[in-house]
């Protein structure tokens, strides 16, 4: 299993590298279910794989000036506080049995599953969608850039829940980010994607030291998977140049609904104790 596991987590920076995105989301699946790590700590796992992944990916974004700081800092401020805080205060809290419904007993560990199934579930959707009109003006080349102009109040409300989210979870939230973008701060849909990528790495990386002295770390694990998703996302930036990133966004989020049905069905039915 370990294996697969490793080639799993290889395959997570691909999709990071082909479309941008929805590599995050199988991590915690990947530590759980292929290592066997705890629910509860596989979602610390994930900030800090997701976290490295990303800063790599932003790079080349940031050359070619796909990166707009001053919204980074805007947006990615209180999601920043929000992930930190959900990982040291919040998380700690969470008691070990929730609540009881009948004879089912709903630990901490279910929650965070069932709680990721849902995002997996919402991601999914949002990938397998149709092409957005602004995607379709940006191919065309027939996209006039707006006016920046910055809804303050929904961006930061918009990045506290994605910071929440992301907390309670581990994933990194650029499905929920990247439409934030475009619509509260007009930019273009390349600009938001390495954009996003800059605010995923900043929250999710602080917000792993939020769990630092709350949880033993195995870092030869960490470092391992969180390498072999680097090293993904150059080999899906690679491929990216010789398929249609569409069609793989749209395969691959009916692949992370599957995902997150059967981890929805598996917790409810048969839990991880």
């Amino acid at each position: 299993m370990e294996i697969i596991g490793y080639f799993a987590s290889l395959l997570i920076g691909i999709s990071l590298g082909l479309i941008g995105g929805g590599g995050s989301i199988l991590t915690v699946p990947v530590l759980v279910y292929l290592f066997g790590v705890d629910p509860i700590l596989a979602t610390a796992y994930s900030l800090f794989v997701v976290g490295a992944s990303s800063l790599v990916g932003a790079f080349p974004k940031y050359k070619q000036g796909l990166i707009n700081v001053k919204t980074a800092v805007i947006f990615g401020i209180p999601s920043i506080a929000a992930v930190y805080a959900t990982r040291k205060f919040i998380v700690p809290l969470i008691p070990s049995e929730v609540f009881t419904l009948g004879d089912f007993v709903v630990t901490k560990s279910i929650l965070m599953m069932v709680l990721f199934a849902i995002l997996m579930v919402a991601a999914s959707i949002s990938m397998i969608r149709g092409k957005c009109e602004q995607c379709e003006k940006e191919k065309l080349g027939t996209y006039v850039e707006e006016e920046q102009v910055f809804n303050y109040p929904m961006i930061l409300l918009e990045g506290a829940v994605v910071g929440t989210l992301t907390g309670l979870v581990g994933a990194g939230g650029g499905f929920l980010i990247i439409p934030a973008l475009v619509m509260l701060s007009k930019l273009s849909m390349k600009q938001a994607v390495g954009t996003s990528l800059l605010i995923i790495a900043a929250k999710s990386l602080i917000g792993f030291t939020g769990d630092l002295g709350h949880q033993v770390i195995d870092w030869n694990l960490l470092l391992i998977v969180t390498g072999l998703a680097i090293v993904g996302i150059f080999l899906g930036d690679i491929i990216s140049k010789k398929v249609d990133g569409n069609k793989l966004k749209v395969g691959f989020g009916w692949f992370v609904l599957v995902m997150g049905m059967y981890i929805l069905i598996q917790q409810l039915a048969f839990p991880l104790k």
